[in-house]
C-alpha cells in the first residue's frame, strides 16, 4: 500500500494523525459526539491505520481519543440512519467495521490503546482489539447491544479469543457495564494508572518497546498469535518450527544474537 498524501491526512474530519519518537499517534478527534463511530470516522481510521503501517516514521501505533470519553460506540444520528436499511446495506456497513477490526488486529504494528475515558459497546471493541490497553480508574467498559436488541457480534469473535468463554458469555449477554478494575482483572485492559500519568505512562511503554525489541519479531510474533489459535497441534507446531528457523537466518537476530554474545546493549530505534 502507498502512502497517503499529506494533505490526505490533513483533510481527516474525524481522526488526527501525527508521529513523534517512532511513535505514531491516532487519534480519535470528535469529543463533541463522545468520539462516537459512523461509517466516516470507521474510513478515517482504516486510512490512518493504513497510513500508519506504511509510516517509517512509526514503529509502535498508540490509539488515544480527545475529550472525557473514549468512545461511545455508534453515533445517535447514525443509529437512526440504520433504521433505513435493508439487509444488503446493513451487510455492507457491519463489513465496514469487521474490516477495520480485522485491520487492527492483524497490523504488522503493535497498537496500544490509550483509554482515558468510557469505551462502550464499538468503543469497547476499539479498546478490545488493540494488542495492550492502558486505561485509568474513572473509565467504564461494557458491551451494551444486547439492552437495545442489537448484537456485539464482530468483537465476539476477538473477544472469545482474548479472554475465554465464560468472561465473554458474561459480558455479552448481560451487558453490563463494568469498573475499569474489572476490565483489568477481566483481561480486556492491561495496565490500570492513575488519569494524569496516563500518557506519559503509554508513552514510556511505546518507546520500550520500541527501543528494546525487534520490529521484524514483533511483526512476526503478532501474525504468529493471531493465526495459531484456528490450526490443529501438529499444524501450528510445524508453523512455529518453520517461522523459528526462517527467524534464526533473519538480519535482526544475527544482530541480536552478535550484541547478546559482545554483552553489547542494543538499541533497535536507529
Amino acid at each position: 500500500m502507498e502512502n497517503m498524501p499529506t494533505q490526505e491526512l490533513e483533510d481527516l474530519r474525524f481522526i488526527r494523525y501525527e508521529a513523534q519518537d517512532s511513535i505514531g499517534y491516532i487519534t480519535l478527534n470528535r469529543p463533541e459526539k463522545r468520539n462516537a463511530l459512523s461509517a466516516e470516522v470507521v474510513t478515517e481510521l482504516k486510512q490512518a491505520f493504513e497510513f500508519a503501517e506504511d509510516d517509517e516514521a512509526c514503529k509502535v501505533i498508540v490509539l488515544r481519543a480527545e475529550g472525557d470519553v473514549f468512545c461511545a460506540g455508534a453515533d445517535l444520528a447514525y443509529i437512526q440512519e440504520l433504521q433505513g436499511f435493508g439487509y444488503t446495506d446493513n451487510l455492507a456497513d457491519s463489513t465496514h467495521l469487521m474490516q477495520l477490526f480485522h485491520q487492527i488486529y492483524t497490523l504488522k504494528k503493535v497498537v496500544i490503546g490509550q483509554v482515558q475515558g468510557h469505551a462502550l459497546a464499538g468503543g469497547c471493541g476499539l479498546a478490545t482489539i488493540c494488542d495492550f490497553a492502558f486505561t485509568v480508574p474513572e473509565a467504564k467498559f461494557g458491551y451494551t447491544e444486547v439492552k437495545i436488541g442489537f448484537l456485539p457480534a464482530i468483537v465476539s469473535v476477538f473477544l472469545l479469543r482474548k479472554i475465554g468463554e465464560a468472561r465473554t458469555k458474561q459480558l455479552l449477554l448481560t451487558g453490563d457495564v463494568i469498573t475499569a478494575q474489572v476490565a483489568l482483572e477481566f483481561g480486556l485492559v492491561n495496565f490500570l494508572v492513575p488519569k494524569a500519568e496516563l500518557a506519559d505512562n503509554v508513552y514510556r511503554f511505546a518507546r520500550r518497546l520500541c527501543v528494546e525489541n525487534s520490529s521484524q519479531s514483533m511483526e512476526t510474533t503478532k501474525e504468529m498469535l493471531a493465526r495459531i489459535p484456528e490450526m490443529p497441534l501438529e499444524d501450528s507446531l510445524r508453523y512455529a518450527a518453520r517461522l523459528n528457523a526462517e527467524a534464526r537466518g533473519s538480519d535482526d537476530c544475527r544482530r541480536g544474537i552478535a550484541a547478546f554474545l559482545a554483552k553489547e546493549k542494543i538499541s533497535w530505534d536507529n
